[in-house]
């Protein structure tokens, strides 16, 4: 018989959450939770370095390009400024380019 993480995942999320809630430690899916936790930030590391890649390569041919500037390339680099300033990363950008 296949577990409710194996067929019902969001119903899953919400009973684990609801255990984890009311503190029961000992009756939640610790193995499945931690499996979970390690791959959203995989995921997350993933996407950023993706969006780090479009963003490099839109500002280099914005600087080496200027004939063939478009909209879409100047959207895409304040749509990332927009989404990495809404994810709060500005602040730790901010103190890095301090210290360097």
């Amino acid at each position: 018989m296949t577990s409710l993480y194996e067929r019902d995942f969001h119903a899953w999320a919400s009973e684990q959450a609801g255990l984890l809630r009311a503190g029961k430690l000992a009756e939640a899916d610790l193995p499945h939770i931690i499996e979970e936790i390690e791959s959203m930030g995989r995921s997350e590391k993933r996407e950023l370095v993706n969006r780090l890649v479009v963003l490099l390569l839109h500002l280099l041919k914005w600087r080496y390009q200027p004939g063939l500037r478009g909209n879409s390339w100047r959207l895409s680099m304040v749509l990332f400024r927009s989404v990495w300033v809404a994810r709060g990363h500005h602040a730790e950008a901010r103190t890095q380019d301090a210290v360097v």
